[in-house]
């Protein structure tokens, strides 16, 4: 159960360093990364999302046994964006720093899948 809490705990912190300063570099990312951002509401959105399951990470690590079914969803949070990343890096339409951000995702995704097979027996 220590090593859950730790998954989730570090995956929590990590996530809203990585997604919070997003809602203040936008215009930043539209000149590195251009075309600009033309639907706000779907960048927003988005980090706004990504926030709220950082939130749900920080409270299944404060009990991963009670929240363990919770982590399967984690687990497909975090494949979605993952594979999505990795298939457009196959096919040359994400840049290098997104596809490192792809792969941490997918990291993250089987240390939940560790996570949630150790919890498993415990009572």
């Amino acid at each position: 159960m220590k090593l859950a809490r730790l998954i989730f705990a570090l995956a929590g912190i990590y996530g809203i360093g990585v997604l919070l300063p997003m809602y203040f570099e936008r215009a930043h990312l539209d000149k590195v990364y251009p075309p600009a951002i033309t639907h706000l509401e779907f960048y927003y959105g988005f980090v706004g999302l990504g926030l709220a399951w950082q939130v749900a990470f920080l409270i299944i690590a404060s009990n991963p046994v009670r929240y363990r079914p919770l982590m399967l969803a984690c687990v497909l949070e975090k494949l979605t964006y993952g594979l999505a990343v990795l298939v457009l890096a196959f096919q040359n339409q994400v840049a290098g720093t997104i596809m490192a951000f792809g792969t941490i995702d997918l990291v993250w995704g089987a240390l939940f899948v560790v996570a949630f097979l150790r919890v498993g027996g415990q009572p």
